[in-house]
């Protein structure tokens, strides 16, 4: 784990400030705190927030006296109301948890799901609000996986009652009853789509959810078209602890022969900043040492934080398998979000990036985790941040198990480059339909049959295909964007 080699920096409020003077009088509270965990939310925001310069009540003179803050906190009844009173109208991806052992559980990848992955749909040729849910994938081990369900499957009903949505103009659900789906146990009903009209059939499957730990690395193989070998990683989600995981892809593609390499990110929503850099020096090697990230605070905290981390050529000492490449292609959808970003956008100093599919989610920023433990550890980590199971949890207020991953800074490449709030618009622009979603790994599946074009001239029966107007339907929503607390994670991880 790299030290984070940081002075400790006071809490900046006016009861540090009030207690440093001997000689000055003692303050009088009179007012009692009703709510520990609304302490930890202010001063945890007050401390790292991006926007706590520019946010009126997180200002480090917003209250001159302990009464007058406790005052402020007992306004709220929960810390869920006051985490959203001190946050910023342009943050559209901060967080917070009731529970920190689910989001150390989700850091590593560890969920309690029925292990189902489903974008959300509008109906063929259907002016209502009818939703259908797609299946994209079934993670291993879960139930979904042992009862049969599989990439391409459509339900439009949980328990019997039909799924819909209301959005607005810019396309945000407004009214639902997609909560039928975050259920621990369900019933879906399927159907099918023929003549360019959905319709049911008899088929439902109840589905349980079990805690799984997914295997980031979905699919990992290298394709011979027109005597080119091209290495293909299906790549979900930048979760820590799998480094093994990933060298061993790596390798395989290496032995196996592959000059060209397509990392699929389609529907990678994110996470550790670290492992996305070792991503990156597994798709190149030559560039170790050289800058890879700039990480950006806000103007209290930067001249402290404010760092650039370089290319990383090793994990716990052991090098990394590198393929040395100078080009890489990176499939992408509207669910590419974080980390899954920052490969695109900071490899572009250094690589040809070819991005084919969708236009990303526009995450150019990055979170803490944030708990409630104001000691400075040993190594001179800061107070309130998480940084992995490396840095204990000695110290943590016993009394309650909240957890808050708030936006910290925003990130920039070797150029400087961070401006992407709108997404990283692909080079060659194409969508999944719900008649051709094809296979995932095969040549023929469209996304990656366009990049395999581009690579060897060769165009996929697939690409041939007319599809219909009517089955390009509208998108609103899927499994990852209802996923209760995911907000597209971007963690700055020191390990």
């Amino acid at each position: 784990m790299k030290k984070f080699l940081l002075l400790f920096l006071g809490l900046g409020l006016f009861a540090v400030s009030c207690s440093d003077k001997d000689d000055e009088p003692s303050e009088i509270v009179t007012i009692e705190l009703n709510s520990e965990v609304n302490d930890f939310v202010w001063k945890a925001m007050n401390y790292w927030y991006y926007w706590q310069p520019e946010q009126a009540n997180l200002a480090d003179d917003r209250f001159s006296t302990t009464d007058e803050f406790y005052s402020f906190l007992n306004g709220f009844s929960e810390p869920e109301d006051l985490y959203e009173a001190v946050q910023s109208s342009l943050d559209r991806f901060s967080f917070m948890y009731d529970n920190y052992d689910n989001l150390i559980n989700a850091l590593g990848g560890t969920l309690t799901t029925t292990g189902i992955e489903y974008t959300l749909r509008r109906l063929p040729s259907d002016s209502g609000n009818g939703v259908l849910g797609v299946v994209r994938y079934v993670w291993a081990n879960s139930d979904a996986a042992a009862k049969g369900i599989k990439r391409g499957d459509i339900f439009y009903a949980v328990n019997g009652t039909e799924l819909y949505a209301d959005t607005d103009s810019e396309g945000y659900i407004t009214n639902s009853n997609l909560d039928l789906l975050s259920a621990s146990t369900f019933t879906l009903n399927f159907g099918s789509i023929e003549n360019e009209l959905f319709s049911p059939n008899d088929v439902t499957i109840e589905v349980n959810s079990l805690e799984i730990t997914e295997n980031p690395i979905l699919i990992a193989k290298t394709l011979d078209v027109n005597s080119t070998k091209i290495g293909y990683i299906m790549y979900n989600g930048f979760t820590r602890d799998n480094e093994e995981i990933i060298d061993d892809a790596f390798s395989q593609i290496k032995s196996e022969g592959a000059t060209e390499l397509v990392i699929d990110l389609r529907y990678n929503p994110g996470g550790s900043t670290a492992v996305a850099n070792r991503m990156a020096g597994r798709i190149t090697g030559q560039f170790a040492g050289q800058p890879f990230i700039e990480y950006i605070y806000n103007s209290k905290r930067n001249g402290n934080f404010g760092s650039t981390d370089p290319f990383e050529s090793t994990y716990n000492d052991i090098p990394l398998t590198s393929l040395g490449l100078t080009k890489v292609y990176i499939i992408t959808t509207d669910n590419t979000a974080s980390a899954s970003e920052l490969l695109i956008n900071n490899l572009k100093p250094y690589i040809t990036v070819v991005q084919v599919g969708e236009t990303t989610v526009g995450k150019n920023e990055f979170s803490i985790p944030l708990v409630d433990n104001t000691q400075q550890t040993s190594d001179g980590y800061p107070p309130y941040a998480y940084y992995g199971a490396t840095v204990s949890l000695d110290g943590i207020n016993p009394n309650h198990k909240y957890a808050l991953q708030p936006i910290c800074g925003t990130y920039a490449n070797a150029d400087g480059f961070n401006d992407f709030a709108d997404g990283l618009v692909p080079d060659i622009a194409i969508i999944e339909t719900l008649d051709n979603l094809g296979e995932l790994g095969d040549p023929e599946e469209p996304l990656l049959a366009k990049a395999i074009e581009d690579i060897t001239g060769v165009t996929s029966k697939s690409l041939k295909k007319v599809v219909p107007e009517s089955l390009k339907t509208e998108v609103i929503g899927s499994s990852l964007s209802l996923r209760k607390n995911n907000k597209m994670v971007l963690i700055r991880d020191f390990n």
